[in-house]
């Protein structure tokens, strides 16, 4: 079966057919129009409780897990797929219809080869054996944040 490729990044995403095997985790969309797949298992889980993660989700933190860039699979809506650089060299992409928060992705550095996918936006239960809080320094008042590690 094809499907569509989109590799979210600094330029502009490109759409590229490709035969899928059974995704390891899927998620999607508030509204349901943009589904993705991933094709290896996420790593360095995090909530993120820095400003602009507050301001891009609405909420006292974001929390994320990550994926190699090429493991990260647009299946369908991808023409809904919208980014912003929120700062420079970082994107995030979210659906242009129902605003769904769905990546990051930095465009330099060790972390260019990786992108991180919102959590809320898996469709199965996803349990991660380590997750950890960051930016705590900024947490929100009003929500009593987390240790800055959990097991």
């Amino acid at each position: 079966m094809l499907h569509e490729r989109r590799t979210i990044g600094a330029t502009a995403p490109s759409t590229i057919p490709m035969a899928l095997d059974p995704p390891l985790l899927s998620g999607s969309c508030l509204c349901g129009e943009v589904r993705y797949a991933l094709r290896s298992p996420l790593k360095a889980v995090s909530h993120c409780h820095c400003r602009m993660c507050q301001k891009a989700h609405g909420a006292a933190f974001a929390s994320y897990g990550s994926v190699p860039v090429a493991d990260f699979v647009v299946v369908a809506g991808a023409g809904r797929l919208r980014a912003r650089e929120s700062s420079p060299g970082v994107t995030r992409s979210f659906c242009g219809d129902c605003g769904s928060p769905l990546t990051w992705h930095r465009a330099h550095g060790d972390a260019a080869a990786w992108i991180s996918v919102s959590l809320g936006t898996l469709d199965a239960p996803f349990a991660p054996a380590k997750q950890r809080h960051i930016h705590l320094d900024t947490a929100a008042t009003w929500h009593d944040a987390a240790p800055a590690t959990t097991p």
